[in-house]
């Protein structure tokens, strides 16, 4: 492969490549190396990660004592810090079976500000020392005084906390995160912010470092519902975004209970929360239609999936199904999904922004889905051999901070689905989280590696190449030589994944492993 200024010049066999030899500036010798594209993780929130990649991270704890005990050693080693800020706690992952309670975590911070975001990011614990610090929270919708808080309790008090990070604390955990994203061979990520999330400072902080700092393309998405096309195109025009997309929720997420269901949750007594009818999707989907930019929503439960396939055929009908099917709208998550939801993902070519490591994470019989939903209910969750079947594109990601920035256990979990009907090759999982992610944007001309497409690549040990697909009697003829099916890294459960040596990102190299 020949690579000029940002884009891939030339590719071919290596005798035809020796005639370029004495023309170049360098030239890499592979010795057995693996080239890729690189992989675009299609779902991050890239200060929110730095902050768990440089701060307390409980995704680790191993039980609630264990939580708190992390907690009281974080607190006393930042005596400083105006708010603690923390992540990753899951309650479904301990022994005890439930979240801290306010006193506890007032008891292990010594009565100072805490925040402490869920796994999910969807409720967060909090001390009574950051409560008091946002008016009037008693009486916001998703307020308990002693449990976590959720829906607009949540917004007010992660407002309230992440407004203490001085410009100089968010820099420092946005070049955390994506220079993590570079070591993992990610070559691009798209952050997905909005006024409930980050804020404008930080969304535009990012967007601003991106363009100076060695490391992934950052395609950013504001999370806001507009009603008119001059709204959406302030989006773009003000904020930099490519779109009005991303988590603009039409619920939750299903461990915190505010996933909207059509039925009640197994363990509770409601079906979650929905905060976005079929009209108001449409009315977005028609602004940002008519504005020419894209759109989206967050979707879990299957309500909610519902309602955004109804509001995309309402804004068809206002508009033009080919005028609406142009945009390629995305939906974040897209989890519980009916056959009907995905026929109608395909007819409004939806693209699905999917995480994997879901379902990796809280997917099977014993699983997290399985204990909110009940068995049956969980095993229909993350269909994406159904999704492609039915033509529904894919875009692979990680949601980090909720599961960790890490492509190729994203390749994994979607080959290796915890409910087997759901498994996808090995080769249609690598492609959703390479040339999906550059699809997914809008862009059909990268996330490969031939003549003209940008020069993002990664370069990886990797042992044998083999084709994995779910199929034995599929895999039996591609791992035959004459059927030219070209191989990838042996992702079985157990393997090593491979280990990223260069990142390149337009023809810059943004990492080398040492």
């Amino acid at each position: 492969m020949v690579v000029e200024g940002d884009s891939v010049a030339w590719v071919g066999s290596e005798g035809a490549a020796d005639s370029f030899a004495d023309g170049v500036d360098e030239v890499v010798q592979l010795e057995g190396a693996l080239v890729t594209p690189a992989f675009t993780d299609a779902h991050v929130h890239t200060t929110a990660n730095g902050l768990a990649l440089t701060g307390l991270d409980l995704a680790g704890a191993e039980s609630l004592a264990d939580a708190l005990a992390r907690i009281r050693a974080y607190a006393a080693a930042r005596p400083s810090d105006r708010v603690l800020l923390g992540h990753g706690w899951d309650d479904t992952r301990w022994p005890e079976q439930r979240p801290p309670s306010r006193a506890e975590l007032d008891e292990a911070t010594g009565d100072r500000p805490l925040y402490l975001s869920r796994v999910d990011v969807h409720s967060a614990a909090v001390t009574t020392a950051l409560a008091a610090a946002v008016p009037d929270l008693p009486g916001i919708d998703g307020h308990h005084p002693s449990d976590p808080v959720s829906r607009d309790a949540h917004h007010a008090v992660r407002t309230a906390a992440y407004g203490t990070l001085s410009p100089a604390q968010r820099e420092e955990a946005q070049r955390a995160s994506l220079a993590r994203a570079a070591e993992l061979g990610i070559g691009s990520v798209h952050e997905c912010a909005g006024p409930d999330i980050t804020g404008e400072a930080d969304f535009l902080g990012l967007l601003a470092l991106a363009k100076e700092f060695p490391g992934p393309r950052v395609v950013g998405y504001w999370g806001e519902a507009v009603t008119t096309a001059k709204d959406a195109l302030r989006i773009r025009h003000d904020l930099g975004a490519h779109g009005a997309a991303g988590d603009l929720c039409a619920d939750g997420s299903v461990g915190s209970h505010t996933a909207h269901l059509c039925e009640p949750y197994a363990d509770a007594a409601h079906r979650g929360n929905g905060y976005l009818d079929a009209e108001a999707i449409a009315a977005h989907l028609a602004a940002c239609t008519e504005a020419g930019i894209q759109g989206g929503f967050h979707a879990i439960g299957d309500a909610a999936n519902e309602a955004v396939v109804a509001g995309a055929r309402l804004a068809a009908e206002r508009l033009g199904l080919e005028r609406v099917r142009a945009l390629r709208h995305r939906v974040e998550h897209a989890e519980m999904l009916t056959p009907e939801t995905i026929a109608g993902f395909a007819e409004f070519a939806l693209t699905a922004s999917v995480q994997p490591a879901f379902d990796a994470f809280w997917g099977g019989a014993e699983g997290m889905y399985a204990e909110r939903l009940g068995a049956a209910r969980a095993a229909t969750l993350n269909p994406y051999a159904a999704m492609l079947r039915a033509g529904v594109p894919l875009a692979l990601g990680s949601d980090a901070p909720v599961t960790p920035l890490d492509p190729w256990a994203g390749v994994r979990a979607a080959a290796f689905h915890r409910t087997p009907e759901h498994r996808v090759s090995v080769r249609a999982a690598f492609t959703a989280h390479t040339r999906g992610g550059w699809r997914a944007m809008g862009r059909d001309d990268a996330g490969t590696l031939v003549p003209g497409a940008p020069a993002d690549y990664a370069v990886w040990t990797a042992g044998d190449l083999v084709v994995q697909v779910p199929d034995e009697r599929v895999a039996n003829w591609s791992t035959d030589p004459r059927s030219g099916t070209p191989g990838l890294p042996d992702l079985s459960p157990g393997s090593e994944l491979p280990r990223c040596l260069r990142t390149v990102v337009g023809g810059r190299v943004v990492h080398l492993r040492a």
